[in-house]
């Protein structure tokens, strides 16, 4: 028998069985005993010790030793987390809708949610943020400013911010109840095109919701031929969430997933309970290494039922399913009670956590195994899902990646977004962006060490090192002064490459989020192959009747 608690499941929201030892009555002589030792070790050093402890903190130590023999999943949430949990079941909290990150090792302003106070009151992305209620901010007390900022609805918080080329500002903020966006991104791409391209980004209790609206609202627009869901980079959340998503595109009464627990006699399946919003066009999920559990649940459960094409790199591979049990002093546990089965039958969960570990009595025995999908497609257990076509984004880089962990392009377009305003923008050609940033890095004293010239210079030291012939030492030096010979000649090459970064961190400047993902897509191959697929009958029948 299964009994419902109010649980929090990353990826969902699930039922604990009771009888949870069930035929075995040996072990409850173990846990009284381990309870009775673990409890008498812990007094004994807590008073004993040669030094003194933080009871609280060794308690913590030893729990999350503990805890640590299991999966990475199953964690203890002290009340300093409570608020984390509580974020991603209910999908808001109380704050000023900002996200702050470190650039340059400067607290910062990565990005502002429309229509809150900070929007409402000027606040910029790169603006610095030098004090929180009069308590100066610096990268040391990170850690502390999500609670600085978050508060009750109707609260006020006042941020001391820097700013280029003005003296430090000072902003009192209202704080508001900040809904979490599910759907970071809906609209026609091309905005000529029938095409939709939604970018799920979570999965909170109002992610099914988003997705009808979106769908809907765009529906009222003009015809809708194909959709395009992107699944890259979510991590998961709710199940009720996942399974709600699903609906939206499965028909009435298809097996969405199936939660299995300890006792293969305890299982709840999720069928589909209504007709989709979107139910017969051709539909595309993008998903990569970063698609995790609620996303791979839809992904999977698309593709058992043939009902769409998934396309981009295998995914996470996490089909564990937490339970969170709240426990005194407002803390909880969040355990993992179950792994949820796609509609054919397939685990998705890439590492065994059981096996060669001797804290698991029984180990699964479960092997990676082909099933079939609705139109007798081969697909595989044990190790995420894996895409019907695949295509690899074109890997950055080494100077552009170099010129982005530096945040030299987030430094740049918020300097520019300072200086000039929204018309300028759009009539600078990409010619003049790239001139300007080039000045920018002069002014910033660029230096940049290719790899290769990295490896030379090892190589040169180990062979002075080794006292190896003079003459070959000579030359590999002459060698590494061509190295600098060649720097500009890198930075041209992939000039297109920092075009497009350019672009893309400036349109989130001058035209939000949405700005960003609109750039973002020009440049993205695996879009622009989804984007080929769904607007090709043919194709995309093909690959979902042969594989």
């Amino acid at each position: 028998m299964w009994k419902w608690v109010r649980i929090l499941a990353i990826p969902a929201t699930i039922v604990i069985f009771s009888g949870f030892f069930k035929g075995d009555a040996d072990i409850y002589f173990q846990i009284s005993k381990s309870i009775d030792v673990f409890g008498k070790v812990y007094k004994e050093v807590s008073f004993n010790y040669v030094d003194e402890l933080n009871p609280e903190e060794f308690m913590l130590s030893g729990i999350n030793g503990m805890l640590s023999a299991l999966d990475p999943y199953t964690t203890f949430i002290d009340e300093k987390r409570k608020g984390d949990i509580d974020l991603l079941t209910s999908g808001k909290y109380g704050g000023i809708g900002v996200s702050i990150g470190l650039r340059n090792e400067k607290v910062t302003i990565v990005d502002i949610i429309d229509g809150y106070s900070a929007q409402r009151q000027g606040l910029r992305i790169g603006d610095v943020i030098t004090k929180i209620n009069e308590r100066d901010i610096t990268k040391d007390n990170f850690e502390d400013i999500s609670s600085l900022v978050k508060g009750d609805p109707g609260t006020e918080v006042q941020l001391t911010i820097f700013r280029d080329g003005t003296d430090q500002m000072v902003f009192n903020l209202v704080r508001e109840e900040v809904k979490i966006k599910n759907v970071s991104f809906g609209g026609f791409v091309p905005e000529s095109s029938n095409n939709v391209y939604l970018k799920l980004t979570g999965f909170t209790r109002t992610a099914g919701d988003e997705v009808q609206k979106t769908l809907t609202d765009l529906k009222s627009k003009k015809q809708v031929n194909s959709v395009i869901l992107d699944l890259r980079g979510n991590p998961g959340g709710l199940l009720d969430a996942a399974v709600d998503v699903c609906e939206k595109f499965l028909k009435q009464n298809q097996l969405i997933v199936t939660v299995k627990g300890r006792d293969s006699l305890n299982f709840k399946s999720y069928t589909s309970t209504e007709e989709p919003v979107y139910g017969n066009s051709n539909l595309v999920v993008l998903i990569d290494s970063g698609s995790a559990s609620a996303s791979e649940i839809v992904a999977a459960a698309i593709q058992d039922h043939d009902r769409g094409v998934i396309l981009g790199t295998d995914s996470f591979g996490k089909g564990l399913v937490q339970t969170v049990i709240p426990l005194s002093y407002n803390t909880s546990l969040k355990i993992t009670t179950a792994k949820y089965y796609t509609p054919s039958g397939r685990c998705i969960q890439k590492i065994d956590y059981s096996k060669n570990n001797k804290v698991f009595s029984s180990p699964d025995s479960d092997i990676q195994r082909s099933y079939r999908t609705d139109h007798n497609r081969t697909v595989l257990a044990y190790g995420g899902i894996k895409p019907d076509t695949v295509v690899m984004n074109d890997s950055q880089s080494n100077v552009v990646n170099e010129l982005s962990s530096r945040g030299l392009f987030f430094k740049f377009a918020t300097e520019f977004s300072n200086l000039h305003g929204r018309p300028e923008y759009t009539k600078m050609n990409p010619e003049a962006l790239y001139s300007s940033f080039m000045q920018f890095l002069k002014k910033e004293k660029f230096d940049y060490t290719p790899s290769a010239e990295k490896q030379l210079s090892e190589l040169i030291a180990t062979s002075e090192k080794e006292n190896y012939n003079r003459q070959l030492i000579s030359q590999l030096a002459a060698l590494k002064g061509k190295f600098k010979e060649m720097k500009d000649f890198e930075l041209n090459t992939h000039k297109p490459e920092m075009i497009s970064s350019i672009k893309s961190e400036l349109a989130s400047r001058y035209e939000g989020s949405t700005g960003r993902i609109k750039e973002t897509l020009k440049s993205d191959k695996q879009f622009q192959t989804a984007l080929d697929i769904a607007r090709n009958d043919k194709l995309y029948s093909h690959l979902l009747m042969h594989h």
